[in-house]
């Protein structure tokens, strides 16, 4: 969601990131994941300035909410993502992804973009 908002400044990813610079939305977290966003976002295919990549990480590191989860076991189609549905479960927050299929029967709540946005827009993130 994050590389998805930056590419594109139209549609929900993008909605969601300007919730978070405006600090309506925390974005909550854990050192592996942060350690991810520092990875993707320096991949050449997305071509991020390197400046600006300095900038989001440290807005996240400054404004995120860094949390020890509790590993859990479950199965995924990539192990990458049990650091997100730890953090998630832990939290007791969604996982926000365009890519719900892999969060399946991780028993952690998971919603795309576009509902996240609606959800928030109807004042109904009690629910979430």
């Amino acid at each position: 969601m994050l590389v998805s908002g930056l590419l594109s400044s139209r549609g929900p990813p993008a909605g969601i990131l300007n919730l978070i610079v405006g600090g309506s939305v925390i974005v909550v977290l854990d050192t592996r994941m942060f350690d991810e966003y520092s990875e993707v976002l320096r991949r050449k295919k997305f071509a991020f300035p390197e400046e600006a990549v300095r900038e989001i990480l440290a807005f996240i590191r400054r404004e995120g909410l860094f949390i020890p989860p509790v590993p859990v076991t479950c199965m995924v189609p990539d192990s990458g993502d049990l650091p997100f549905i730890e953090v998630a479960l832990h939290a007791r927050v969604p996982i926000v992804t365009g890519n719900i299929r892999h969060f399946r029967n991780s028993g952690a709540m998971v919603i795309t973009p576009a509902e996240f946005l609606e959800q928030y827009r109807n004042g109904d993130l009690s629910s979430l």
